[in-house]
């Protein structure tokens, strides 16, 4: 199943199961009223169809529009270890992003007005299910609820003012995060898809899930040992090797600019770039 949380023409909120073009909301008077809600509930697969909408109609927003935590993985592919000419660890680096820091497929991502050094990042993200903590690897793929598209824009002067990245990560709308959250069974074999991001139609990155350094179960037995996750939460798995800013010359995201991360099964989250007012 694929599950997109949206704005309607009114403002009001809402989410539901995609059906080709359309939409069948899920969200009726006295259930949960956000895809999160109905994650934690444990009642999405049961939840009675509600009207159809037509997706043009609705402005999708990101996957899980009000995540508790998102966590980011750093350098998780060799190819961008290498081109940052860092050392791989022994473990895998995490950084945080804030939920209003991404906008859903189809909407613009905005370029700061701080820089001139706006990077792309495609990734895979995984959306946890249940509650999560202390977590066996063995275990860990039980407490996925889904998979997603993730554009970790990156404002790169900012993320290396010192040595953590966080200041470069979370400007307001620099992101994406979507289109939807597509059930395991929908997927297949993750290890299988590839990242894929194309800016202007060129190709930038496209490297396969199965070259993480540190795997899905792994970030997951890693991040749940020193923090709960619950139904929700998202961890980005890391970016391959072709970011703009290591690049000869550097190729930084522009106002006028469209990016999409394409991921298989898991769909292509399209944004276009805009400068910030």
């Amino acid at each position: 199943m694929r599950y997109v949380s949206f704005r309607r023409a009114d403002g009001t909120d809402g989410f539901g199961r995609l059906d080709g073009d359309a939409i069948i909301d899920l969200t009726t008077a006295g259930g949960p009223q956000t895809l999160k809600a109905a994650l934690a509930a444990g009642s999405l697969a049961s939840l009675a169809d509600g009207a159809r909408l037509a997706r043009a109609d609705v402005a999708l927003l990101p996957a899980i529009p009000d995540p508790a935590k998102i966590l980011c993985v750093g350098l998780n592919y060799a190819t961008h270890v290498a081109e940052t000419g860092r050392d791989q660890k022994d473990y895998p680096a995490i950084f945080v992003r804030y939920p209003d820091s991404l906008v859903g497929d189809g909407q613009p991502i905005v370029k700061p007005s701080v820089t001139e050094r706006f990077d792309y990042e495609g990734e895979l993200a995984v959306v946890i299910g249940k509650p999560c903590h202390k977590v066996a690897r063995a275990d860990a793929l039980e407490y996925i609820a889904g998979y997603a598209a993730f554009n970790d824009g990156s404002v790169r002067d900012w993320q290396r003012h010192n040595i953590q990245f966080t200041p470069g990560k979370t400007f307001p709308h620099s992101g994406a995060f979507g289109p939807a959250l597509v059930t395991p069974d929908e997927v297949g074999d993750i290890a299988a898809q590839r990242v894929v991001t194309r800016l202007n139609g060129q190709v930038v990155q496209d490297q396969p899930v199965s070259d993480l350094i540190w795997n899905i179960a792994f970030v997951i037995e890693y991040i749940s040992a020193f923090t709960p996750l619950g139904p929700g939460d998202v961890i980005a798995t890391g970016t391959p090797g072709g970011v703009g800013d290591k690049r000869n010359p550097p190729l930084y995201m522009q106002a006028g600019d469209t990016v999409e991360v394409s991921i298989g099964t898991v769909g292509t989250l399209t944004n276009a770039i805009i400068d910030e007012i």
